[in-house]
Order: structure tokens, then C-alpha cells, then sequence
């Protein structure tokens, strides 16, 4: 059966409650219009108070984190390979790794756990050079197994006992020579002769193997009975159980149990290369997330790696989009934002319109798909278009906001001015958040030429606590400098209810930027600004215009 083909639909990092709610919007959408398969939201970053309070008021789960999405070991094409107990034989090994075309066996234990492994080198190796004259004791080797490899049965003893002491050997001349040769616990291979066999199990050997089947007499099998011996039967003759033997001795006797360099499903594929190139090993077992042995893989298994399948929302900035997105495939992207930096490999759907918010093209694709939205998304995308747009304050809010947040208010059953209130109060409440968690909760990074800043933002309805978060978070300006790799930082503390902006600047030429883009004084890092606080409609192009013009 064919895997169902997986999508993420994720927005920016340090997520915003548009970027969530319209990566579950659009799920949904992808979900009831597209047929085998599987589209899941994500989100690339910890979510805010104010996405917390919207996520449990409608009573739908955050997405899962992805903090990477590079390709990792669960997306190359892991061989799978059968299951193989220490205890089993070689030859039973050698059969299981011929049947699955396998080079390398893990062996696990019952539960799937890895122990050991061995190769197909291994097992040429040890049988090419022999370097232990009774192999067969020396790795304790099961009757079962002796009879097993023989393709025989045990007639007479303990199928279960272990053949641990003594030497094999080939029973020939008369009884008395063979009994100047053999001795107590040897294993020794017949043919039909009862005196041999008599005078065998006399001299104490612990094993006694028949050839071409030949019958067992009653006295031969009291003898071996009295004697706690065991005898097996096998069709081969002499010659043939001589080179078969060996090959009953157990897997664990041959197989690599110390340091072995295993994979996790969910390693990264950089991460590996260098390890596996390194070492002159074919194949790596690979271990799920409890531990357990789903198989291996090798270098060639890198070249047909497949890459994760994206469906980027609210964003199409490159250092705004989660850890190596440059390695998965991007199939949509779906923004309200001015161009920025992401490319793609092929053509892809991309649509992005001058609307405040990315909820409000969620509400219109709805609208086109002629699909009913359920109560509680229809809370989600409300209040998206109330967050992104300052409750119809900001610049960027159009027409089509205002209308979609009005329709979807009735179908969430929500009045607009009650839940925004609640919204914003929630999302201000910060009191249990380090100045980092604040600083970080909507960080965004810009590049205008060779210039690159960071902005931060912080919306609420309360002068009081924007001034206390200011406070906090001054000093963390310096170090977000070098952290981020830009050099400058803003952080803009709005005020929904004056309409204006609080703006915190460090940065080398920070202040001179701000001064030419709003003709405002920056003092002790910081300046007041009436009238801003869309961060992507005011603060972003203004500031861009300064840099160019400087």
C-alpha cells in the first residue's frame, strides 16, 4: 500500500496568531478539497499568550513544533530489514540477509531492541579463516540449531542443551582407532555402522550426528539415553555435514556488540554525512523514537533523500521561515506581505494580496471553494483579522477585513468589541515572561541591501504595562544585536488605544535611521512615534526608505 503523501502548513517564526490560526484554516481547506493527502499545520516557534487565549477559547490544540526541516533519516529510504535474535544460527542469518538483500542484519532482541549486528564480511571471514579449531563449543552452540542447519532431527536428548565443550570430529577406521582419537564431550559425525556408534557414545561424547538417515538401534538409543548423549539424524552425508556444521553456531558468537554507530529516525541528514563517510561501514541500523531497530541505511540511501513538502503562510521572508527551508520543497505559499527573500526550485501557487491579514484571504478561499466554515475555525480567522489589524486600527486594514471579520464573528458567534477586548488583555499579560520570552514572542528579521535589523513588537491596550515591558527589555537590546546577526534591533511597543508606537532602537546608525525615516529624536535609544503601529506597513517601509536614502 502506497504512504499517504504528508504536507506541513506552517507560518514564521516567533508565530503571531495569524501565522497559527491560518496554517489550521488552510489545512482544513487542503483537507476537505485534496484527495491522498495529508496536510498538517505546524508552527515554528512557541506561541504567544494572546494565540493561547484565541486556541483554548475555541477549544482546538496547538500545532507541533518543527524546529527543522531538514531532510532527517525518517525521509530517506530506510531497508527494512527481518528480525534476527542472537540465538538463531548463522546459516538461518545467512538465509534472512540473501532473501532481504541485505549486506548488514541487526539482531535484536524480543522487544526490537538493537544488541548486536553482523555482516555478510563477518560471516566470510570467520569461515575463510578459521581461527578456533571447535568453533561449535566455543560459541555454545544448541542442539537445535546443529539439527536445524542439517536440515535433521534430534532423535534421541535435549534438543534445548548446548554443545559447550569438546571438538568435532569425523568418525572413520575401526572402533578401537577411533576411540584413541575421540574424547568425553566431543561431537562426532557416522554413518551406519552400530559398533561406531556404540563405541561413540562408550567413550562419553556428549553428540553423536548419523548421516543419510540411517536407522538408530534400540541399543544405540538406550546407550545414549543412559549416557545423557544426544544423537541427530540428518539426510546429508559425512562429507557434507563436515562443511554444514560450523554453520549451526549462533549469531551472537560472530556479531559486533560494542560500539556500534546507530541513527536516530530523527537525526538530521547534515548532521550524519560527515560520520557516514568517514567510516568504512555499509550499513547503519537506524532506531526509532523508543529505541527500536526499524532497519538501516547507507550513503547511497542520501542521494534520494526525500525533501519535506511546505505550505508557507503569513510569510515569504527567508530569515522569517523556520531552520533550512531552503532543503524542503515549497508547494504553496499563501501571504499579505511585501515580496521578500524566499526562492523556490519550480513554479509554485503563490498568492499574496494588500489585505491586513493573511486569516482575511483564508475567509475569501472559503468563500471561492464554496466550503461551509466550521464554528470554531471561523473564531480562529475573527480573531486573526482583530490581532493583525489592531481591532481595524492599523493602515494595513482594507475593506475585505473588516467584512471578513464581520461575517465571521456570526458564524463563531462572538461579538467583536467583547472578545477583542478579552484578546488583547490576555496577549498583554506578560508578567511571567523573562524579557527574552517578550523580547522574542514576535521578532521578525528585514534586509535592505547589505543591511540587515530586527524588529520586535508588542501590542496592548495599557500604557502601564507597555512602559513595564519596555523597562524590562532595554536591557536585552545589546546582546540581541550579535545573537541575531544584524545590526540593529527596534522594539516597538504599541499602544492600540492612542494609536502610537513606543520605539526602543540599539544598533550602530539605529538612531540616525529612525530620525530620517520618521523625523522623530531619538533619546537614551528610544523616541515616540503618533500614528504608528503597523510594524509591516509603517515601521518596515519607512525604515527601508531611510537605509536606501542614507
Amino acid at each position: 500500500m502506497q504512504k499517504t503523501k504528508t504536507v506541513f502548513i506552517i507560518g514564521h517564526k516567533n508565530p503571531d496568531t495569524d501565522s497559527i490560526c491560518s496554517a489550521i484554516a488552510y489545512a482544513d481547506i487542503k483537507t476537505r478539497t485534496t484527495h491522498g493527502v495529508k496536510f498538517i499545520p505546524k508552527r515554528a516557534g512557541q506561541i504567544n499568550k494572546e494565540t493561547e487565549f484565541v486556541l483554548e477559547r475555541f477549544g482546538v490544540e496547538e500545532p507541533d513544533f518543527v524546529l527543522d526541516v531538514g531532510v532527517q533519516v525518517r525521509d530517506l529510504e530506510i531497508h527494512k530489514t527481518p528480525e534476527a535474535h542472537s540465538g538463531m544460527s548463522i546459516r538461518e542469518a545467512w538465509h534472512l540477509m540473501s532473501e532481504s538483500n541485505a549486506v548488514t542484519l541487526p539482531i535484536t532482541d524480543g522487544s526490537a531492541h538493537l544488541e548486536g549486528i553482523i555482516t555478510i564480511g563477518d560471516i566470510a571471514k570467520y569461515f575463510m579463516a578459521p581461527s578456533d579449531q571447535s568453533p561449535l563449543s566455543s560459541a555454545k552452540t544448541q542442539y537445535k540449531n546443529i539439527a536445524a542447519t542439517l536440515d535433521g532431527k534430534v532423535v534421541v536428548g535435549n534438543e534445548l542443551g548446548l554443545f559447550s565443550k569438546g571438538r568435532v570430529f569425523v568418525g572413520a577406521g575401526t572402533p578401537e582407532a577411533m576411540q584413541s582419537y575421540i574424547s568425553e564431550d566431543d561431537l562426532i559425525i557416522l554413518g551406519d555402522r552400530e559398533d561406531m556408534q556404540l563405541a561413540a557414545l562408550e567413550a562419553g561424547v556428549s553428540c553423536v550426528i548419523v548421516a543419510i538417515d540411517s536407522p538408530v538401534s534400540d541399543r544405540v538409543i538406550e546407550m545414549a539415553k543412559r549416557n545423557s548423549s544426544v544423537i541427530i539424524t540428518t539426510p546429508y552425508d559425512t562429507y557434507t555435514v563436515a562443511g554444514l556444521i560450523n554453520q549451526s553456531i549462533p549469531v551472537r558468537f560472530l556479531m559486533k556488540r560494542d560500539e556500534l554507530i546507530t541513527f536516530n529516525t530523527s537525526d538530521y541528514v547534515d548532521d550524519i554525512k560527515e560520520t557516514m563517510g568517514r567510516l568504512r561501514i555499509r550499513d547503519f541500523p537506524v532506531l526509532d523514537s523508543a529505541g527500536r531497530c526499524i532497519g538501516t541505511i547507507s550513503r547511497r540511501n542520501l542521494i534520494n533523500a526525500k525533501r519535506k513538502q511546505l505550505i508557507l503562510v503569513d510569510h515569504n521572508e527567508k530569515t522569517q521561515a523556520v531552520d533550512n527551508v531552503g532543503e524542503a520543497e515549497i508547494l504553496e505559499i499563501v501571504d499579505h506581505h511585501r515580496l521578500g527573500s524566499l526562492e523556490t526550485i519550480q513554479p509554485i501557487f503563490f498568492r499574496n494580496q494588500p489585505v491586513g491579514c493573511t486569516a482575511t484571504i483564508m475567509f475569501q478561499m472559503y468563500q471561492e471553494k464554496e466550503l461551509e466554515i466550521p464554528k470554531h475555525i471561523a473564531g480562529l480567522l475573527c480573531a486573526a483579522i482583530i490581532s493583525d489589524t489592531l481591532m481595524f486600527r492599523s493602515p494595513t486594514c482594507t475593506k475585505y477585513d473588516q467584512d471578513a471579520a464581520l461575517q465571521l464573528s456570526v458564524i463563531a458567534e462572538i461579538d467583536l468589541e467583547t472578545f477583542a477586548n478579552e484578546m488583547f488583555k490576555a496577549g498583554s499579560n506578560l508578567r511571567d515572561k523573562t524579557a527574552e520570552e517578550i523580547f522574542y514572542q514576535d521578532f521578525k528579521k528585514f534586509q535592505s541591501g547589505n543591511i540587515s535589523f530586527g524588529v520586535a513588537q508588542i501590542n496592548s491596550m495599557n500604557s502601564e504595562i507597555l512602559q513595564e515591558i519596555g523597562e524590562q527589555v532595554k536591557p536585552l537590546m545589546a546582546n540581541a544585536v550579535g545573537q541575531n546577526a544584524v545590526s540593529m534591533v527596534f522594539f516597538m511597543l504599541t499602544n492600540i488605544m492612542s494609536e502610537s508606537t513606543q520605539l526602543l532602537c540599539f544598533g550602530e546608525s539605529s538612531a540616525r535611521f529612525v530620525e530620517q525615516a520618521f523625523h522623530a529624536k531619538v533619546q537614551g535609544g528610544s523616541c515616540y512615534l503618533p500614528g504608528i503601529v503597523s510594524r509591516k506597513k509603517q515601521f518596515i517601509p519607512a525604515m527601508i526608505n531611510a537605509i536606501q536614502e542614507l
